[in-house]
């Protein structure tokens, strides 16, 4: 039974555009399976890779707040509890029920899961079950590759390979990998932005490139791929599949670097891409989430999707919503909640996306801009009705 919180608090997110359909979570990614630390909560509050400054808290931010905001009641507790009772009462309920009842009250219902990131974290299915969803895998191409190149590496250790066979094994390898992929991948992703950044030469390398790269790759015995030839091929391998292709843009943690994921350095990869079959989808995109939506604009297969930043702008998530929804066609948006480790991202991403959906459809339904049936269509289509038709899903899937 879920919790009740007291003083009339609500068990569940209000929904403030209460015919929408079960939310689509296009891009997401595991939960920590374990129980954490007041510290260990914290980090993941932020896209910091290091401690809240001496003397402050990652809890006094936008997300911070929007947790305290957001998930008590679904806990048991009133909003805006202090963050020591709330975790606290993460504690006392353990990390399988806090799960449950966090994504039970999100009104997600079908979870498309990034795979790719290391840790003990819940695959696709297990936290669509959390939630009583569907759960669908995104295939990360990064990973995907460094587990390819693992495998050839160890064959080379015992001896059987020399450095040019390697690398073409390698190539052949990943193409096989890929396209086995593909036969059960909602998507593909790439962080290329994370490893090399956006300003790659648009057009596929020659299969001669692709193993030159990989022969110096392999040789340096680096596990992580940055080689800009190496990433190009991979979103390319993704491109032939015809299953859409998540691209990482805009705001991340400091191992990005912020000005080479601008969306619009992307632009010469779509015209590139234009006629393939294959639609892209540009992730998070804030603070260029004006280029991307210029880009799903002026693209009919380059989608943008509204995903965190709405979580970690509070109040402000509105206006980052209109500023996509001033030039993207409505049915080029795409939810997601970018969630990772805490459930309590999932909370605040869905409960995010609900008020400042309402608040700016809203006010143009009251300032006669948009008709209320509009509204409430374009609503459904942001929500799920777009990310159904992008991936092939079902209804109830």
């Amino acid at each position: 039974m879920t919790a009740q919180a007291p003083d009339g608090a609500p068990d569940s997110v209000p929904d403030p555009f209460p015919g929408l359909p079960p939310l689509i979570d296009q891009h997401c990614h595991g939960v920590l399976r374990g129980d954490l630390s007041a510290a260990e909560f914290e980090s993941y509050l932020t896209e910091s890779d290091r401690p809240a400054a001496a003397g402050t808290t990652f809890f006094d931010t936008q997300a911070g707040f929007a947790v305290r905001r957001w998930c008590p009641p679904l806990l048991g507790l009133a909003p805006h509890c202090a963050p020591g009772a709330y975790l606290a009462r993460r504690r006392e309920l353990g990390p399988a029920e806090t799960r449950r009842l966090l994504l039970g009250g999100t009104g997600i219902g079908t979870y498309l899961v990034d795979t790719g990131l290391p840790g003990d974290l819940t695959g696709a299915h297990e936290t669509a079950e959390a939630g009583g969803g569907t759960g669908h895998e995104i295939v990360r191409l990064e990973t995907l590759a460094e587990r390819v190149a693992a495998g050839v590496r160890a064959a080379r250790t015992a001896g059987e390979e020399t450095a040019d066979a390697a690398a073409e094994v390698f190539a052949a390898g990943l193409a096989d990998a890929v396209r086995d992929a593909a036969r059960t991948a909602a998507g593909f992703k790439s962080v290329a932005a994370y490893r090399h950044g956006l300003a790659l030469a648009p057009e596929p390398p020659t299969a001669a490139d692709v193993v030159t790269a990989a022969r110096v790759w392999l040789a340096a015995g680096s596990h992580r791929l940055a080689d800009p030839v190496l990433l190009r091929h991979l979103m390319w391998l993704a491109v032939g599949t015809g299953r859409p292709l998540q691209l990482h843009t805009g705001f991340g943690d400091p191992d990005l670097r912020l000005h080479h994921a601008d969306p619009a350095l992307l632009t010469d990869f779509a015209h590139a891409t234009a006629g393939t079959g294959t639609d892209l989808i540009l992730l998070h995109c804030y603070p260029y989430h004006r280029q991307a939506a210029y880009l799903a604009h002026a693209f009919p297969h380059v989608y943008a999707d509204v995903g965190l930043a709405l979580g970690h702008t509070g109040p402000r998530a509105a206006a980052v919503l209109a500023g996509f929804l001033e030039l993207a066609p409505f049915g080029k948006l795409l939810f997601s909640t970018d969630a990772y480790g805490l459930p309590e991202l999932y909370t605040v991403g869905s409960a995010a996306f609900r008020t400042a959906l309402a608040e700016v459809l809203t006010g143009w339904v009251r300032a006669g801009a948009w008709s209320a049936a509009d509204a409430d269509r374009v609503a459904a289509l942001v929500a799920a009705g777009n990310a159904r038709r992008v991936y092939g899903l079902s209804e109830g899937r």
